[in-house]
């Protein structure tokens, strides 16, 4: 949840994806509960959830902390209301969600909103879901339309979507060679199955994809045997959104067209069964893993193969046809991508855990699990990050959107924690000790090794590791002396044995230090620092000298170090400036332009705090809070100064 604990923590909100201020002053100024209040309670369950702050005044300037005097008779009407289903549909808060929070003498509300289950969305206020469901859209509540509403209402009360009898639909509508090619390979796993001698109808209802209505006798195929394998022109009848895509690119960029392409043209019967098997090859083809050794056997089904198997199956099998995004696949020479419409039914960090199964389609994973290919279990996304693990590649990357229809990604990066280069300079640096290391401690020596410094979060993002192990580890590395460390808490940074990093000090000087320490945010925001300090260090300790474009060339950074609008030359700010002009235009973006916009503005240089905030024209907290420090700990920025990650002067680049 949100921390809020002093009047700094207020002058950096924002409100945004998941943060709602409301003052709730009511008619006589001491609190009461906003009318608008269900709609955003709505708006967060049926997104990600989020934290409604009562109590606090949203102005032009900011935010300001109003408080509330009549506490108990605001909590009085939330837990009344919440639990009138003529206001709200259901009751998701408890009281650990539910918290008083006392700043500056004042007392504010602080209302955690989960996510709803798939059985509670949706979650709407005033008796009607048609007119009452809303969703979180950047930072404002949207009604949902009537096919967003049904879609949720369809996910409720349906377990499985796929089992529904298409009366209309036969044996004629269905493709007999992806039919009998899925005959054999069944026939091939269990050669001595009953069901192999029975008649193609018969055995398509033992498996799912024919079934008969007991009370009228009437049968038909089933949505899954339709979708498994049916001909295109009958699929597309009952599935109008039905798309299939894969694409193979040539470089890491979304922009690069496609060097192969399998799609629905009518060349092939575009069921679900024939796609999996002509991606699958495609995929694994030429997949530079080595295979591995079962006593004298070579087994080459990895572990990587596996995860792409069952990423490729997942997708599948997890799918709203009824959506409106495509079935996608991408395979990029530094990644493999994989999209299915609908969002996941089991939230995010319990689907990476395993052992929960909630498939949208059960009977097309049924069909897929008789030959050999997914499990049912709740193991598909734990056995994706094993498989990528065991490469010792960056952490699949698991996520929703909502927008512009929804949809479920998987990226699965092919960039190696461990390479080649890297374990060799270790071995250089620390000889037979660093093969004595477990996996997890040779993993965060490389990554101290390759990214200069190394941090508790950082490893909780590239590994699957719990935290307490992280915790023992950085421990034994550090009382070996393996590492070394700076900063204390979570503040903590660690780096290799007689590793430098250049500090603020040596880069600036000491008098521009003083002299940005004593500086308000806002003269650092508008001037950057003091106007006699132009000239730091150019020709002082060596460890930076300024370039003619303006620029400093710093000692033990890769990329050039921007610390002064100002002292650039025409070309290089202009450049900077349009790159920022969303940002000045607008004093209210999308956090997700926002850190686009910060991350291209650091693709190619370190720039200051400072020097971001005279671009974007952003107070400097809200700033480093709000985008820079999470910008920091998802990996996408590094820290030019990692020993001092607080300090006035820290320069951040993009890691892409």
């Amino acid at each position: 949840m949100l921390e809020i604990s002093t009047l700094d923590d207020i002058s950096a909100l924002r409100e945004n994806f998941e943060i709602e201020c409301k003052l709730a002053a009511g008619k006589d100024g001491n609190g009461e509960l906003p009318r608008d209040f269900w709609e955003t309670y709505s708006a967060f369950a049926n997104t990600d959830g989020g934290d409604i702050l009562l109590g606090i005044e949203e102005r032009k300037s900011g935010f300001r902390l109003g408080g509330i005097n009549n506490i108990s008779k605001v909590l009085d009407d939330l837990w009344n209301l919440a639990n009138n289903p003529q206001k709200a549909s259901a009751n998701i808060l408890n009281q650990q969600y539910v918290q008083e929070l006392h700043i500056e003498e004042k007392t504010i509300i602080r209302v955690h909103v989960p996510r709803a289950t798939r059985i509670q969305r949706p979650l709407f206020v005033g008796g009607n879901p048609m007119t009452g469901t809303y969703k979180r859209q950047n930072s404002g509540d949207y009604r949902c339309d009537a096919e967003t509403v049904r879609r949720m209402l369809a996910e409720q009360v349906e377990d499985s979507r796929d089992n529904e009898i298409l009366y209309s639909y036969g044996m004629d509508d269905l493709d007999l060679n992806s039919f009998n090619a899925y005959r054999q390979l069944y026939a091939s796993r269990q050669p001595d199955h009953l069901w192999n001698e029975l008649e193609s109808q018969a055995f398509l209802r033992n498996i799912g994809g024919w079934r008969m209505d007991r009370e009228s006798a009437r049968g038909g195929v089933t949505r899954a045997g339709l979708l498994m394998f049916g001909q295109l022109p009958s699929i597309q009848e009952s599935f109008p959104n039905y798309m299939l895509d894969y694409q193979e690119r040539p470089e890491a960029n979304v922009e690069a067209r496609w060097v192969d392409r399998l799609t629905l043209d009518g060349t092939w019967s575009g069921n679900l069964f024939d796609f999996y098997r002509r991606v699958i090859k495609k995929l694994t083809g030429d997949l530079k893993v080595p295979f591995a050794l079962e006593g004298d056997i070579r087994q080459d089904s990895t572990p990587v193969h596996q995860a792409l198997r069952e990423a490729l199956v997942n997708t599948l099998v997890h799918a709203d046809y009824s959506g409106r995004a495509s079935v996608l696949v991408v395979k990029r020479p530094d990644m493999f991508g994989f999209r299915n419409p609908g969002q996941m039914r089991v939230p995010q960090e319990i689907a990476v855990q395993g052992g929960e199964s909630d498939c949208r389609n059960r009977l097309i994973h049924q069909m897929f699990r008789y030959v050999g290919l997914g499990e049912q279990a709740g193991s598909g996304i734990p056995k994706i990050y094993h498989g990528w693990d065991s490469q010792h590649w960056r952490t699949p990357l698991l996520y929703e959107k909502a927008q512009p229809s929804e949809q479920t990604l998987l990226e699965l990066r092919m960039l190696d924690l461990l390479p080649e280069g890297a374990i060799n300079r270790l071995h250089e640096i620390f000889g037979n000790r660093f093969d004595e290391l477990d996996r997890l401690e040779r993993l965060i020596l490389a990554t101290a090794l390759t990214e200069q410094v190394v941090t508790h979060q950082r490893m909780v993002e590239i590994t699957t590791e719990h935290a307490h192990d992280l915790t023992l580890a950085f421990q034994a590395l550090t009382k070996s002396g393996l590492l070394v460390t700076s900063g204390r808490g979570r503040g903590t940074v660690y780096c290799l044995p007689g590793q430098s990093f250049p500090t603020p000090d040596q880069a600036f000087g000491e008098s521009s230090i003083t002299a940005s320490r004593t500086m308000s945010g806002a003269q650092a925001s508008s001037s950057g620092h003091s106007a006699d300090s132009s000239g730091h260090n150019e020709q002082g300790s060596g460890h930076s000298e300024r370039a003619p474009a303006g620029w400093l060339n710093v000692t033990g950074l890769a990329k050039p170090l921007i610390d002064k609008v100002e002292l650039l030359d025409e070309q290089l700010r202009q450049e900077l400036v349009i790159d920022a002009c969303d940002a000045i235009e607008k004093k209210r973006l999308p956090r997700d332009e926002m850190e686009a916009i910060i991350l291209d503005l650091c693709q190619d240089y370190y720039l200051t705090l400072p020097v971001l905030c005279s671009l974007l024209q952003r107070q400097p907290d809200p700033l480093r809070k709000q985008y820079l420090k999470p910008l920091v700990e998802r990996g996408a920025l590094v820290l030019a100064f990692p020993t001092t990650p607080t300090h006035p002067l820290q320069a951040y680049t993009a890691t892409t």
